[in-house]
């Protein structure tokens, strides 16, 4: 068991350096928020054809196949199961068909309209007549041709029911899905934790008018970033010594298995925050005081031409969005 290999989720692939990492932060950035912003209120074509976009990019990247089969593979097949799951569900509309026609049969036009007469005055009530003998029963119409090829119901099998609404809500639902994570794992799969930092302290500068700390807010978001490989390598490491002990769990039941596992998240937090502490102290050390005092250039940005290149191909990638991505 290998947390590190297993569970690579916003870690850094320092090697191979792809097309991607050439890129400046705040470039991929700018869009990762648009692969974030743009499925809201777009048509589920537009939502399938990011997933494939994020697919192209990964695969145009050259990125190892042994990093993104763990990501990509799984959340792939997470997608898929939400879709199946969703598309089968009922969707929430209650209608029930009708038909274009009333039920009850209608008079032909050629048949001669009988005129009721009138009863004499001595029988009003029409005591003792025999009742006229009645015309002869008329089939039903047929109903109308439908017009057009829509149906509501797509696909209907046994009590599973496929409908427009629930196909429409199992796309938008599973697309969202793997284009929010995908996403953000592939922007910190190829940007290091220097270089984040750096884009959004640059990106955030205009806050600093206002009074927001930009400096320790970026100085928080990097040490966080590298306590997230310290934090799984943690709990690898205690997993793995309790495998070692060879543990009956059968013989201990469930209480004594539970005070097991809390002892060994005690010890989990425990060795978190001596890491913490140890992180601090060696801040402290080196003379870290304030960021404000004590400036650290994480990493030197500079645009260059295939940066102005992903910039023109975002404009290119919203009118797309503008043009073809709407609701229909």
């Amino acid at each position: 068991m290998d947390l590190l290999r297993s569970l690579p989720l916003g870690l850094y692939l320092e090697q191979p350096v792809t097309w991607l990492h050439h890129l400046d932060s705040r470039v991929k950035f700018i869009w990762l928020m648009s692969f974030l912003v743009a499925p809201l209120l777009a048509n589920p074509y537009w939502r399938v054809a990011l997933v494939a976009l994020l697919i192209l990019l990964t695969l145009s990247a050259a990125i190892p196949l042994r990093v993104w089969r763990q990501q990509m593979g799984w959340l792939l097949m997470l997608s898929f199961f939400v879709l199946i799951v969703t598309a089968i569900a009922p969707d929430g509309y209650s209608i029930d068909s009708q038909p274009r026609l009333p039920t009850y049969t209608q008079q032909p036009a050629n048949l001669p309209i009988e005129v009721p007469q009138p009863r004499p005055w001595y029988n009003p009530f029409g005591f003792g007549e025999q009742p006229s003998p009645s015309t002869p029963a008329t089939k039903p119409p047929k109903p109308l041709p439908q017009p057009t090829r829509y149906r509501y119901v797509l696909w209907k099998a046994g009590p599973f029911t496929v409908t427009r609404r629930s196909l429409d809500l199992a796309i938008r639902v599973s697309t969202l899905l793997f284009t929010v994570i995908y996403s953000s794992t592939l922007f910190l799969l190829t940007t290091a934790p220097e270089e984040i930092t750096a884009g959004l302290e640059s990106l955030m500068r205009p806050l600093r008018r206002m009074g927001v700390p930009v400096t320790e807010i970026t100085l928080t978001l990097t040490l966080s970033l590298r306590f997230i490989p310290l934090v799984l390598e943690e709990v690898q490491n205690l997993v793995r010594s309790v495998y070692t002990r060879a543990i009956n769990w059968k013989k201990l039941g469930i209480r004594k298995s539970f005070q097991v596992w809390l002892l060994v998240a005690e010890r989990l937090l425990e060795n978190l925050l001596l890491r913490a502490e140890q992180i601090a102290s060696a801040m402290l050390v080196r003379g870290f005081t304030s960021p404000n005092e004590h400036r650290v250039q994480w990493h030197q940005l500079r645009l260059r031409w295939g940066d102005w290149l992903a910039l023109l191909s975002l404009l290119v990638f919203w009118g797309l969005r503008v043009v073809w991505g709407g609701a229909i």
